[in-house]
């Protein structure tokens, strides 16, 4: 005998949807109108857009005689008296369930053109997928817009759309829907031409004199063609004889990525971890990490005669290719984060290991190379681009920056101060 119960027939239910200029009180006015039928809300969306709103409320359908009928004519009542427009229309039960392969796609562009978006939903509908909902996350220094996407497989839908993101020359990640978009709580960085601008090591070759043979090396080294220890030892050499206070200047010239400011504070005000591993020096990387205040910082370090002078060579292992995945997992060890739970951001060849180890692994202004195998690739000059990949918002951020100003210029007494810096889990030298 089969015991299973047969489930209800949907509900009849009543779609109510607003349109017209935005201002405030008008939600409080549309549900004190429906407030007489004593009518269940089952679901709600609102948009507005350049002080435009759409608003659609679906609730129960009233059930006495003639309800229907009056809930239309006052809410038609309601909105020439709001001077607005109203359709309602009445159906049967909530909206459909999602679909299984349910994912994140985030494009940036900037700008974004409308051929970007065409071509994205179009392949988003030939993978049989469905837009369930888009909102914006960015408006400058680049355009964010996230999409919802269900019904589509994520490998095929992230193929399709590395094409799209390279033919309309727009940025666009796709990830997997859920619980661990959240839960990445660590983000590991490359260093140089990612955290900083340009190759801290080129800046010392240019004070020995050697810039072109040592570029060219590390050129080659980043996409891929030289083994990275053995091309690191190559022009590391280079550098003998050099005084070792040129790493002190150097030091001072290093420029922070545009938005790597922005990136690590919100980060850290997240509760997220923040690490940087380098096939660079140490003496640049120390720094960054006590001046962002990061919790790790892996590097290699450059042997110095006693005369004051760099020797050539390397002290102790090479910080290559594998050690940055082994760095990753150390990190996340560490700070007691699952690898699945972490990005990894890096733009060279010997990035790639770190971020196939990672939860997500950004390419970053990356090598083709990089750019092929990654997760997902951003190709705009800002650092902290890297937040819409995680769902955060250009308004969550500045919020933020606001609300931290006002605490910090607050007269004494009147406000608690403003956080310290974060806590220094481990440097590793």
């Amino acid at each position: 005998m089969n015991t299973a119960l047969a489930l209800p027939p949907p509900a009849e239910t009543v779609l109510v949807t607003v349109y017209g200029a935005d201002r405030p009180g008008v939600t409080a006015s549309l549900f004190s109108a429906l407030e007489t039928f004593d009518v269940p809300v089952v679901d709600v969306e609102q948009v507005v857009v350049r002080g435009r709103l759409v608003l659609a409320v679906l609730v129960g359908a009233p059930q006495e005689p003639d309800a229907e009928r009056t809930l239309r004519l006052l809410l038609h009542k309601w909105a020439a008296e709001e001077r607005l427009d109203v359709e309602v229309v009445t159906g049967l039960g909530d909206n459909r369930k999602r679909r299984e392969g349910r994912t994140h796609v985030t494009v940036l562009g900037a700008p974004l053109k409308p051929a970007a978006m065409a071509a994205l939903a179009r392949q988003i509908a030939e993978c049989r997928g469905n837009i369930d909902r888009i909102v914006r996350l960015a408006k400058y220094p680049v355009t964010a817009i996230e999409l919802d996407v269900s019904g589509a497989d994520p490998d095929l839908l992230r193929e399709r759309l590395a094409r799209v993101a390279a033919e309309e020359h727009a940025d666009i990640a796709v990830q997997p829907a859920g619980l661990s978009r959240r839960a990445k709580r660590l983000v590991v960085m490359d260093v140089d031409s990612t955290l900083i601008e340009g190759e801290v090591i080129e800046e010392l070759a240019a004070r020995a004199g050697c810039l072109e043979a040592v570029a060219g090396i590390t050129r080659r080294a980043m996409r891929g063609e030289l083994d990275f220890a053995g091309s690191l030892r190559e022009r590391v050499a280079l550098l003998e004889g050099l005084d070792a206070g040129a790493l002190e200047d150097v030091r001072a010239s290093v420029r922070l990525m545009p938005g790597a400011r922005t990136l690590v504070r919100t980060l850290k005000r997240l509760g997220y971890l923040v690490g940087i591993v380098s096939g660079g020096f140490t003496h640049v990387t120390d720094s960054l990490r006590d001046e962002l205040g990061l919790d790790f910082a892996l590097a290699n370090t450059l042997e110095i005669g006693a005369d004051g002078r760099l020797t050539g060579r390397v002290v102790g292992p090479i910080v290559d290719r594998a050690g940055k995945a082994t760095a990753l997992r150390e990190f996340a060890e560490a700070a007691g984060v699952p690898a699945t739970d972490t990005v990894a951001i890096g733009d060279g060849a010997n990035d790639l290991d770190m971020l196939a180890a990672a939860g997500l692994g950004v390419a970053f202004n990356a090598k083709p190379v990089v750019r092929e195998q990654a997760d997902t690739a951003v190709n705009v000059p800002f650092l902290d681009t890297i937040l819409y990949l995680l769902g955060i918002t250009r308004e969550e951020v500045e919020a933020a920056d606001a609300a931290e100003e006002e605490i910090e210029t607050s007269p004494a007494g009147t406000a608690p101060t403003a956080a310290g810096g974060a806590r220094n889990v481990q440097s590793a030298a």
